[in-house]
């Protein structure tokens, strides 16, 4: 079955540049719309219940964003192999892994929905959540836990259809959860006219609900548009996890995974460096960290772009493709990631004055943070784009190894090396050390190619075996991994 029938989009014919710009936009919206959201529910949490249930859903979150990455991992090796499969034009396989991945996933959601709200107690106390937030952290952290599994299954769904090469669908049902959360929050936190007031619990309410409309929403438009990953009538035994399918969603799922918990942990080792210089540093770096994470966002949404689009040119043995799709890619995020540095430079007072209001001091140490340390992510956008091309082959360890070694070894390590001759300047400048170090070592294990030769990651069935004999007369450049 072709790659481009009943809406899946064909990223192995045409011309690079447009293709992968117009498939990476909507998952930069996307992206974007996320952020936002959660953004305008801190303010609804803040400016309606204070400051307690504001610090309330932040311990919440931490536990949520570490689930998420566990989901992440397995979510990216399900694109991969659905990406894979789609390029190779066997959708039946593409089924059984977006299968398998979904069917897995409810079960875990299902499982931490339970030992969430059994556990919910000594997670909280695991964080040191403070006394007065307490109850309301265990009240929000154990209504999302029962909307755990309609949530992370819209997140599987959504890197499923992207693997298919459709960027456009998870946007749409993107757009449906953060306009549902958004209309819900004020509502149910404040009971507007017949709806009683549920506080901080109103608050997860949304955020649930906004889960569960979308869930719903997006399997009955697959089904109702006929998209290639929709399962009926026989295709539905793929929900039960296959062993072969198992085997590919753990063993690359994990250190998938284990990247974001890398990550996540750095930046609260960061935190607590930082809460060594000072309420004001502190409060500063707290800016200065939420216009960061839109920086960060081209270079997440370029690299699970460049991933997915590579993926399925590593199925349909298009490798004189794949050398430009990396080049391509980096002069995207290169692009869109300067002119972001640009905006957020030039214009970073008023900025920042929306996070520090007239604290003077604030902005300007969350200014020298910026000028010191924003064109990072330059560097971190390339590295991204390198793994995502890797990953696109199944090679995982590398880039967690990379990850670890740069955001630990070497980002701490300069901290300590330079904070006797630097001060809190050390802190900045370990941004850029520590993402040069990881873009050399990325490009690197990229221009050794080994990562070319793994094995792809679509288990290989009988009939798939049988079609590769016969497969010997392809022409060179297009089964070879030569680019």
């Amino acid at each position: 079955m072709a790659a481009s029938s009943a809406g899946a989009k064909d990223l192995t014919q045409g011309p690079i540049g447009s293709t992968l710009l117009l498939f990476a936009i909507p998952t930069l919206a996307s992206n974007i719309l996320q952020s936002l959201n959660g953004s305008i529910n801190a303010i609804w949490v803040g400016r309606f219940l204070g400051a307690q249930a504001l610090a309330a859903t932040a311990n919440a979150n931490i536990i949520m964003f570490l689930m998420f990455s566990v989901v992440f991992g397995f979510g990216m090796a399900s694109t991969v192999v659905v990406a894979q499969s789609v390029g190779a034009r066997d959708i039946d396989a593409a089924r059984r892994a977006f299968g398998s991945a979904i069917g897995f996933c409810s079960i875990l959601g299902l499982g931490v929905a339970i030992g969430g709200w059994i556990g919910a107690p000594a997670l909280l106390r695991l964080l040191a959540t403070p006394v007065e937030a307490f109850a309301m952290a265990l009240i929000y952290l154990r209504v999302i836990f029962v909307a755990m599994p309609a949530t992370l299954l819209v997140v599987m769904i959504m890197m499923g259809l992207r693997g298919a090469g459709d960027a456009r669908t998870p946007l749409i049902f993107m757009i449906v959860s953060v306009a549902v959360d958004l209309i819900l929050n004020p509502v149910l936190i404040l009971g507007l006219g017949p709806i009683p007031a549920f506080g901080i619990a109103g608050s997860a309410a949304a955020t649930a609900a906004a889960g569960i409309v979308s869930l719903i929403g997006v399997i009955a438009y697959i089904h109702a548009k006929d998209l290639p990953l929709r399962l009926r009538g026989a295709e539905l035994r793929y929900l039960w996890p296959a062993a072969d399918q198992m085997r590919v969603l753990l063993g690359k799922g994990l250190p998938m995974g284990l990247q974001m918990i890398v990550m996540s942990a750095s930046g609260l080792v960061m935190i607590g460096l930082v809460n060594r210089e000072g309420l004001l540093v502190t409060a500063a770096y707290g800016a200065a960290q939420q216009i960061w994470t839109y920086l960060q966002m081209p270079a997440m949404a370029m690299g699970a772009a460049v991933s997915a689009m590579a993926a399925q040119n590593v199925g349909a043995g298009r490798w004189d493709r794949i050398s430009r799709i990396t080049v391509y890619g980096m002069v995207y995020l290169l692009t869109v990631t300067s002119a972001m540095i640009a905006i957020i430079l030039l214009f970073h007072a008023p900025l920042l004055s929306l996070f520090l209001g007239s604290n003077q001091g604030a902005i300007d140490a969350a200014w020298r943070m910026q000028m010191l340390a924003s064109w990072s992510f330059l560097l971190f956008g390339c590295t991204m784009i390198l793994f995502g091309v890797m990953r696109a082959n199944g090679v995982v360890v590398a880039p967690l190894v990379i990850l670890t070694f740069t955001l630990f070894g070497v980002r701490l390590g300069f901290y300590h090396l330079g904070y006797p001759a630097l001060g809190a300047d050390a802190l900045w400048l370990s941004f850029p050390a520590g993402s040069l170090v990881a873009l050399l070592l990325a490009a690197m294990v990229y221009a050794r190619g080994d990562w070319r030769t793994a094995r792809r990651m679509t288990p290989v069935h009988a009939e798939a075996c049988r079609e590769s004999v016969h497969s010997e007369a392809e022409p060179a450049g297009r089964s070879t991994p030569t680019g």
